[in-house]
């Protein structure tokens, strides 16, 4: 059974340094809105909790989630005076998520995550990166690090101390690779074992696993200078924007691990059936009524792919050895541009594809180098409903179609 990996994002009203620091927009984007986005993101999270004292944060966060089609995923916790002030730590409100959800969900949270709005840069991969690091590999704790070179010094203030290296031996310069490597904590994300956490009460105990970060995206805003250059930053480092309906002229949809899990279930007789999710369905009946030319395209030769086209009103192309002649041939019957298609994939065989596809997509459980290739990943994995946020950056959450969309091509 898939542990339950809860992430909780603190988000308390109050901030000297910054008012209202956590709605303050980088890149357009309220900085709460931000970390939803990037918890929401990564495939092993499988809910995320905003804990917070302010109306308005809490709305900004629901706000993000049905952006991405996510709301269910997205649960808020309204914080106790007792634990939002000035003094209290990150530690006592990420217990009183863990308690909160698993009292509402009666769910027992396996490991959970600190994910910090301050790091307005953390991004989907450190957040699975951690997360994965406890649920898979064995530590009972881990957080992002940066690999950091620099000399520390520290004032002593007292005449006989004076200042002094903290890591390193003021008299001796020895160079960079000469040195131990030195990792700085990032701030952005860290994961626990749920039930270490309880009897520790602190986010480090047990082995802590260091998942490294880009250096480049390492920032925490804690005054006005740091959110000024947040916002000079996110024009560079921000992920390129999802695909709208105006952007798309047809969808084109591999099946196996992207309208499934890719996993087959095989009876006693060898017969074959695999689950799909009701939501990618809602998706493509939508994506169908607004006009949008739709294909499935898959290596599959299992008479369940054909069946579950016919229940879905979509062309289908199966048994097919090479999928990017496939596809091509069919844009050309189809009288549409390759760099106005949509297609989505979710392992090395789609990789043909996504080399003439314009918006090549990946589902949230695709393998690595499929993700690498993407114009766009969905925050949900293949066969938990991939189809649907796709369908929502089209058409909006609600899958209502846009009157002024442009006109396209039919099937």
């Amino acid at each position: 059974m898939r542990p339950t990996v809860l992430a909780v994002i603190p988000a308390r009203g109050g901030s000297k340094g910054v008012p209202a620091k956590n709605l303050a927009e980088v890149g357009g984007i309220p900085l709460v809105a931000r970390a939803v986005r990037a918890a929401l993101g990564a495939p092993e999270v499988t809910d995320v909790v905003v804990t917070t004292d302010d109306g308005a944060i809490a709305q900004a966060a629901r706000a993000a989630a049905v952006d991405l089609g996510a709301a269910h995923r997205l649960h808020c916790v309204e914080r106790p005076a007792a634990i939002a002030g000035d003094t209290a730590t990150s530690e006592a409100a990420v217990l009183h998520a863990l308690d909160t959800y698993e009292a509402e969900r009666a769910k027992r949270v396996d490991v959970v995550l600190l994910v910090q709005c301050t790091s307005p840069f953390v991004s989907r991969d450190d957040i699975d990166g951690v997360a994965r690091a406890v649920v898979h590999e064995g530590a009972d704790t881990a957080v992002t690090v940066a690999a950091f070179h620099g000399f520390v010094w520290r004032d002593g203030h007292a005449v006989e101390e004076g200042t002094y290296g903290v890591n390193h031996d003021k008299s001796v310069r020895p160079r960079r690779q000469d040195r131990p490597q030195d990792h700085l904590e990032t701030g952005a994300a860290y994961a626990m074992d749920a039930a270490g956490f309880r009897t520790h009460r602190h986010r480090f105990f047990g082995h802590t696993a260091l998942v490294p970060t880009d250096p480049a995206r390492v920032l925490e805003i804690d005054d006005p200078h740091d959110l000024a250059r947040a916002r000079a930053l996110a024009p560079l480092l921000d992920p390129a924007p999802l695909p709208t309906r105006a952007d798309v002229d047809a969808v084109v949809l591999d099946f196996d691990g992207t309208q499934t899990d890719d996993r087959v279930m095989v009876d006693s007789d060898g017969r074959e059936t695999v689950a799909v999710h009701r939501g990618d369905g809602l998706g493509i009946a939508a994506l169908r009524r607004a006009g949008v030319p739709l294909l499935i395209l898959s290596t599959e030769q299992n008479p369940v792919v054909a069946a579950r086209a016919r229940k879905l009103q979509v062309p289908v192309l199966h048994g097919i050895d090479r999928k990017d002649e496939a596809l091509k041939q069919w844009c050309d019957e189809q009288d549409i541009a390759p760099e106005r298609v949509l297609y989505v994939g979710n392992d090395v065989n789609d990789l043909g594809c996504f080399a003439i596809a314009g918006w090549p997509v990946a589902v949230g459980s695709a393998h690595d180098s499929v993700r690498a290739a993407a114009r766009a990943v969905t925050t949900t994995p293949g066969g938990y409903g991939a189809i649907r946020e796709i369908a929502a950056w089209l058409l909006g959450p609600t899958l209502t179609a846009d009157i002024t969309a442009p006109t396209v091509p039919t099937t």
